[in-house]
């Protein structure tokens, strides 16, 4: 079952880059007591993400913010070096870059999609989220190939 306004989120541990490596981020951490816009991509480095998903988000960081966000994050089905390198290379400094490994926040969320086809295995819907203290408030699924209700801009209206 897909994860609802007025749902709790999953509680699971990701990984981040750290220092000296991933780390562990407990949901817990990212979203208790916070207000958080979450985006969720397919894949890092692929083109419609990397494209226009992230960088929408890259450029309206201080906007979002602006509105009461206390972070941003982005999360994929894919490892923490990934991500890592991923946000240094779009200079996404303003984001946590979240990775979801063995998708099993986007399982727990019922946001998980077969990319077999394009030999990507299970993947993360896109989609972003805006939760407050751990409870989604609204949550924007694109239809297959769009860009567009889970985009920086739509969210931002949201806020």
């Amino acid at each position: 079952m897909t994860i609802a306004t007025g749902d709790k989120i999953p509680a699971v541990t990701l990984k981040i880059m750290g220092a000296k490596g991933p780390e562990d981020i407990s949901t817990d951490t990212i979203f208790k007591g916070k207000k958080v816009v979450m985006f969720a991509v397919p894949g890092a480095f692929t083109p419609g993400c990397t494209v226009t998903h992230l960088p929408g988000y890259v450029v309206l960081a201080d906007k979002i913010k602006a509105k009461g966000v206390d972070s941003i994050v982005c999360l994929s089905v894919n490892d923490a070096f990934v991500m890592g390198a991923w946000g240094k290379s779009q200079n996404a400094d303003e984001l946590l870059m979240v990775a979801d490994g063995n998708g099993e926040f986007t399982k727990a969320a019922g946001l998980e999609m077969d990319a077999t086809g394009f030999g990507m295995g299970t993947r993360s819907k896109r989609y972003a989220m805006i939760v407050e203290d751990g409870v989604v408030s609204h949550l924007a699924v694109e239809p297959a190939g769009g860009i567009e209700v889970s985009a920086a801009e739509a969210i931002l209206s949201k806020l």
